[in-house]
C-alpha cells in the first residue's frame, strides 16, 4: 500500500509539472522559477510546505560521517572537503524546494527574469544580502563567482560556464547572463550557483586546496574544526536571511557538529553511546535487528522511516570502459550475469529490498523493463539502431539467479558470453584474446562495509569463471584521488537522480571531458544516442516528448551494461534522539539535501 501510494505520488507530481510545461513563461521579474511552467508557491508564501514556520530555535545536533577531509574548499577538484560546509555556510542566488520536481525561490536574489525561450536570465540581488562578515553581497561578487567557478572549479561548473555567451551588470543590483543557445534548464542551474566573496580570494589561487573556509552568507559559520576529524558550526545570530519566507522553519539548531569516523560500524557505536544525535541506517536487515540497545529500549532513541517519490537512481559496481577488458559489452554482460544478486541481497539485507531495474525506476520516467520500446520512445531510438546494444529496442531486464551459491545457470551464460568475446579457460584460468590471464581490482573506500561484503561474495562467483579479483580498500583521500583520475577497474557507484533530469545528465554521460580529472562520467561511456537524447530532453517544450526522451535514455544507459546494480529503498531509515523533530508533511524527495538538519528542530 505504501509503495503504491508513493508511486502514485511520484507520477502525480511529474504530471502536474508536465501540465504546467505547456503554459507560457512570463518575461517579467518573478519570485521563483520552475523547469515546468510556474512554481507551486505564490509570491506571498509563508514558508516551504515541508518546513514548520513555528519550529523553536536552539539546541544542537551532532551528525556522524565516515572518512575524513583534507580541505575546506568544496568547489574544486583538489582535496576532499566536508559536504556540510557548502549548504550550511554558503548561499546561492535561489533556493530549491524539494517538494517539487524542480522549482527555485528567491534567496540571495529577490527576483528572477527570463524570456519564454530561455535564452537569458537576469537576477536582482536583495539589498539586505550580507556575507557573514557583514559586507554586502554585490553583483561583482556574483560575476566573479561564476567566472572563477567556471574556469577553476569542479567540472559541473565549467560545463555550464561554457554555455554562457555574456555576463553583465544591468543595474545596481542586477546581473544578466545570456546563453549561447536556448536552454530551458540553464536559468535554474545558474540560480543554484554558490556566491562567494571576491575580496577573500584576491591575490590567491582559488584552485589550491587548503584549510581556509570560504566566507559565505549562509545561516552558519564554521566556528572550529579539527582536520579530518570534526567540524563545529554555529548559527550566525546576525544572519541576514533569517526572516525570508524561504528560510522560515529552517536552520533551527544553534549548533551543528559533524564528527568523522573510520567506518559506519564505529559511527554506529558512537550513536548507541549517545555521542551522535542521528544515524542513517542503509541496511534494512540491521534496521530490524540492531536497535535493541539500552537507549532504544528506554525510548531515548526512536526510529523514523521517511518515504519518498524520487527515482531509484543507480547504485552498484561500475566498470571502467576505458579499460580494454570492460570495453566489450559482452564482457560487461558476463560480469553482470555472474553477480548473484539474490544471494547477496539475502545475505546482506535479508532479501527485503528490491533490485534497481533501471536508472529512473520508481518513477514515471523509468523505462518499461523487459518490454520492447514503443511509440515515441522507439522513434527517438531508431535513428541510432545500428549503435544500440542488444535489448535497448527489444527489451532488457537484469538476470535473476536461482539464489544458490553455485548459481550454475547464470555462470554458464556468462561463460558463453566470454567465449563469444574471445576468452577461454585454460587450466582453471580465464585468458583473454591476447592469452593473458584475466584479473582486475575492485576499488572501495574504507568503511563501505556493505559493498565490501558484496564484493567478496562476487569475487567467489568470478573465481568459478577463472577470473582473479583483488578487492582493494583505501582511505577516503586516496579513494577520491584514484576515482577522480579514473585509476580503477571497478568501483562503487552511486548516482542519485531527480524527477527533473537536466543539464547534469550531460555531466554524467557525455563523452566530452570524460577523461578529465574529476569527471562524473565514471564508466567512460561514449554514446551519441545518449547525448542526443539528453539534448532533445533539454530543448523540448512538449511534456510527453520530455518523458519519452528520458525513458529512451534510461534504456540506453541500462542496456549499456556499465553498472552491476544493487538494491534501493523506498524509505530512508533514520534513528535519532527522541528530542529531535521533523515536520509531519515530508517532501516528495524525502530524506534529500535540504531535509536533515535543515527543517529539523529540538524539543524538550
Amino acid at each position: 500500500m505504501r509503495l503504491e501510494l508513493r508511486s502514485c505520488l511520484c507520477a502525480l507530481v511529474f504530471a502536474l509539472g508536465a501540465v504546467a510545461l505547456v503554459q507560457p513563461v512570463s518575461a517579467e521579474p518573478a519570485h521563483g522559477i520552475a523547469m515546468y511552467g510556474e512554481p507551486a508557491l505564490p509570491p506571498d508564501f509563508v514558508s516551504l510546505p515541508y518546513a514548520n514556520p513555528d519550529a523553536p530555535k536552539g539546541g544542537r545536533i551532532v551528525l556522524g560521517e565516515t572518512g575524513g577531509f583534507d580541505s575546506l574548499n568544496p568547489y574544486i577538484v583538489k582535496g576532499r572537503a566536508p559536504y556540510t560546509l557548502a549548504p550550511l555556510t554558503v548561499e546561492t542566488l535561489m533556493g530549491r524546494s524539494i517538494d517539487e520536481p524542480f522549482s527555485l525561490y528567491g534567496l540571495l536574489a529577490e527576483s528572477v527574469e527570463t524570456d519564454p525561450a530561455r535564452t537569458w536570465v537576469e537576477f536582482t540581488l536583495r539589498e539586505e544580502a550580507r556575507f557573514s562578515d557583514g559586507s554586502p553581497v554585490t553583483v561583482e561578487d556574483v560575476l566573479w563567482s561564476f567566472e572563477e567557478l567556471g574556469t577553476k572549479g569542479m567540472p559541473r561548473y565549467w560545463i555550464a560556464w561554457q554555455k554562457i555567451a555574456s555576463a553583465e551588470q544591468t543595474g545596481p543590483r542586477s546581473v544578466r547572463f545570456t546563453f549561447t543557445g536556448q536552454d530551458r534548464e540553464l536559468p535554474l542551474v545558474l540560480g543554484l550557483r554558490p556566491i562567494l566573496k571576491k575580496a577573500q580570494w584576491e591575490g590567491r589561487d582559488f584552485a589550491s586546496s587548503g584549510f581556509e573556509a570560504p566566507v559565505g552568507s549562509g545561516p552558519y559559520i564554521l566556528e572550529s574544526y579539527e582536520p579530518g576529524r570534526s567540524l563545529h558550526y554555529r548559527r550566525n545570530p546576525d544572519w541576514w536571511g533569517r526572516d525570508l519566507p524561504f528560510n522560515r522553519g529552517q536552520h533551527n539548531f544553534d549548533e551543528v557538529i559533524v564528527e568523522y569516523f573510520g567506518d559506519a560500524g564505529v559511527a554506529f557505536e558512537a550513536f548507541k553511546s549517545g555521542a551522535l544525535s542521528v544515524f542513517r541506517e542503509t541496511n534494512p536487515a540491521k534496521w530490524l535487528t540492531n536497535y535493541d540497545f539500552p537507549a532504544a529500549r528506554a525510548g531515548e532513541v526512536v526510529k523514523s522511516e521517511i518515504p519518498h517519490g524520487r527515482p531509484s537512481g543507480m547504485e552498484g559496481l561500475v566498470m571502467n570502459a576505458r579499460r580494454p577488458l570492460f570495453a566489450d559489452w559482452r564482457v560487461r554482460d558476463a560480469l553482470i550475469q555472474a553477480f548473484n544478486f539474490e544471494l547477496v541481497n539475502r545475505t546482506l539485507t535479508g532479501g527485503t529490498e528490491p533490485r534497481i531495474p533501471s536508472y529512473f525506476a520508481n518513477s514515471a520516467l523509468g523505462m518499461a523493463v523487459g518490454e520492447p520500446a514503443e511509440g515515441r520512445v522507439r522513434a527517438l531510438l531508431e535513428p541510432f539502431a545500428s549503435q544500440l546494444l542488444p535489448g535497448t529496442l527489444d527489451g532488457y531486464a537484469l538476470p535473476v539467479s536461482d539464489g544458490s551459491e553455485a548459481n550454475r545457470p547464470a555462470l554458464r551464460k556468462a561463460a558463453r558470453l566470454l567465449a563469444e568475446a574471445g576468452y577461454d579457460v585454460q587450466a582453471g584460468v580465464l585468458r583473454g584474446p591476447d592469452g593473458r590471464p584475466v584479473d582486475f581490482e575492485i576499488l572501495l573506500p574504507q568503511g563501505a562495509d556493505t559493498m565490501i561484503a558484496a564484493a567478496n561474495i562476487y569475487a567467489q562467483s568470478l573465481a568459478r569463471l577463472g577470473i582473479a579479483v583483488r578487492i582493494a580498500t583505501v582511505d577516503p583521500a586516496q579513494y577520491k584521488q584514484r576515482v577522480d583520475s579514473q585509476q580503477f577497474d571497478m568501483t562503487s557507484f552511486l548516482r542519485s537522480l531527480t524527477l527533473s533530469p537536466g543539464n547534469e545528465q550531460l555531466l554524467y554521460w557525455s563523452a566530452a571531458g570524460k577523461d578529465e580529472p574529476g569527471s562524473r562520467n565514471l564508466m567512460g561511456i561514449e554514446s551519441p544516442a545518449a547525448e542526443a537524447l539528453i539534448r532533445h530532453m533539454l530543448s523540448t517544450d512538449d511534456p510527453e516528448d520530455f518523458t519519452a526522451s528520458v525513458r529512451a535514455l534510461d534504456r540506453v544507459l541500462t542496456a549499456g551494461r556499465y553498472v552491476i546494480p544493487m538494491w534501493y529503498s523506498q524509505v530512508s531509515r533514520l534513528a535519532h534522539d527522541r528530542h529531535l523533530r521533523y515536520p509531519a508533511n515530508t517532501p516528495v524527495y524525502g530524506d534529500w539535501p535540504g531535509f536533515l538538519p535543515d527543517v529539523w528542530w529540538a524539543e524538550d
